[in-house]
């Protein structure tokens, strides 16, 4: 149950339910139920409990949980945004089978409650909540009884993760149904939520394989039903070590380092691979940078290489199978240069930081001196399309690590206005050809294939200098061991949060290669 679908990639997966013969009733009656199973979970038994009912489904819902709770002997008050005969189709049915009062909302509905349950607007919410919704969500919330959302928090986007306004629910938990949305893992979506139960309720998996020709679900035109999941180590496999391995057959990482004062990063990211499992690494860079590296590298060996041509001849040796350039390189045409070199190569190439900036459009100084900068519209500049046309022309995989402001830098509005991170990640995928990770507290990898995925376990303590380039370090050293790009970025984020989880407080950028053993065998143990 990793997949997560758009809201409309759910309102898809309901019709092709109930074309395979599953009634969209029976479908209404199982999300109440859960909804109800959840409820009784949270608070004793006679409890008085609030539903907040509002004029669609999700409505809908609310009422079948009224009616199953009231049959279990809780005391259930229900409140509907509409009045009963505007409810239509299953609502409307539901509303009807629940057969008890409908009370006013007013000052006085919600005191003494132990539970709300929010069945007033689900997932497919489509312009920001006004009038009594505002006023019923601002009055939950500043209840004291916790709050049970049904399918998403009322005025949370399911796609974005974002709020429809300045109103939503803040639930303790959240009960949707089937798979999860994007909007339940994006913030603020994921915070809004709570703890997140995804319930069964009789949807067959069948629904996300796609039909032939002679079986076309009707009215289906979705390109992503179930591409997009959230990261669980369930999904792809580490590589193994076999009592044949050598260093030689575990992949040569290649870490292109920055001049001698900002050297640093390249080691972080540098160490990441080699603690990641790499059989071999190499930090290269000019003369200084190579003396001060040396003295800080052991296990990481060390090799000069001066320029853009003699990096291409270092790399034509394709046992070095994985590059890492980016981590403290600068920002100029020089760091540009060393880019498209390294995508001459038959390497998996990991761009991170400056080796992406490096192809922004408008001005960027020049690492070489001077007194100008070097503009976008000159000769020597590099812009996007520079990048993308190198990367889209080889053949072996290229990953992409921008945190929000380096993506907006390189790729700019890629996505309409109001696009989810999720989408803006699909689409830079897509443009570049590379595999994307779009990073942040809520990181979204992203394929060119549509394939993508979302991160949950970071903690804030990642917000720290040189974690990024560490997490870089980790999918090259993953690449360079064979692993494909995808599965190697998604396994290296979900790692890197895991290594922050376990340290705790304190941690800086240092302590995550040092802390991955650890996680890597609590992982092998589970």
């Amino acid at each position: 149950m990793n997949e997560l679908l758009t809201t409309e990639e759910m309102a898809e997966a309901d019709l092709r339910a109930v074309s395979l013969g599953i009634p969209s009733l029976t479908l209404m009656e199982n999300a109440g139920r859960a909804v109800a199973d959840e409820a009784a979970k949270m608070v004793p038994a006679g409890s008085r409990i609030a539903v907040l009912c509002g004029p669609g489904n999700n409505g809908g819902d609310g009422f079948v949980a009224a009616r199953l709770l009231s049959e279990h002997g809780f005391d259930v008050r229900v409140a509907c945004l509409v009045r009963i005969d505007q409810l239509k189709g299953d609502a409307a049915v539901m509303a009807a089978k629940f057969g008890r009062e409908v009370s006013d909302f007013n000052s006085k509905f919600l005191d003494e409650v132990a539970l709300i349950i929010d069945a007033l607007f689900g997932a497919g919410i489509n312009r920001r909540m006004d009038g009594d919704g505002v006023e019923w969500v601002r009055s939950a919330n500043s209840n004291d009884a916790p709050i049970l959302a049904i399918d998403v928090p009322s005025g949370l986007d399911g796609n974005s993760g974002e709020l429809r306004g300045a109103d939503g629910i803040d639930a303790d938990v959240t009960v949707t149904f089937f798979r999860a949305k994007p909007g339940h893992y994006l913030l603020p979506g994921r915070t809004l939520c709570g703890r997140l139960v995804i319930a069964d309720i009789g949807i067959p998996e069948d629904v996300l394989i796609d039909q032939d020709d002679e079986g076309d679900w009707a009215g289906s035109n979705l390109g992503f039903l179930g591409l997009a999941s959230h990261i669980d180590p369930v999904n792809w496999q580490l590589p193994s070590l076999k009592s044949e391995t050598h260093k030689y057959k575990r992949g040569h990482a290649v870490v292109v380092s920055g001049p001698a004062l900002s050297s640093g990063a390249a080691r972080l990211g540098a160490r990441g691979a080699l603690r990641i499992g790499a059989g071999l690494v190499t930090l290269v860079g000019n003369s200084g940078a190579s003396t001060i590296n040396a003295a800080h590298s052991n296990a990481v060996m060390v090799r000069r290489v001066e320029g853009e041509d003699e990096l291409r001849a270092f790399l034509e040796d394709e046992r070095r199978n994985a590059v890492l350039i980016g981590p403290g390189a600068s920002v100029s045409k020089e760091t540009a240069s060393d880019v498209l070199a390294v995508l001459e190569s038959n390497a998996a190439v990991v761009l991170d930081a400056d080796a992406l900036t490096s192809f922004a459009c408008g001005d960027v100084p020049s690492k070489s001196g001077g007194m100008g900068f070097l503009n976008a519209g000159s000769e020597s500049a590099r812009a996007p399309h520079d990048l993308f046309d190198a990367i889209r022309a080889r053949s072996a995989s290229v990953v992409m690590t921008p945190h929000e402001g380096e993506f907006k830098k390189l790729f700019g509005d890629v996505a309409p206005l109001g696009s989810s991170k999720l989408e803006r990640a699909r689409a830079a995928a897509e443009l570049s050809g590379a595999v994307i990770v779009l990073k942040g507290a809520d990181t979204v990898i992203a394929a060119p294939t549509g394939h993508a995925a979302i991160n949950t376990n970071a903690p804030p303590t990642l917000a720290t200098a040189g974690s990024g380039d560490v997490l870089a370090g980790f999918i090259t050293g993953l690449v360079a061991q064979g692993m494909p790009a995808f599965e190697a970025a998604c396994a290296a984020v979900w790692l890197h949060g895991e290594c922050a989880n376990l340290f705790g407080p304190g941690l800086i950028a240092e302590d995550l290669p040092e802390i991955l053993p650890k996680v890597l065998s609590r992982l092998n143990k589970a």
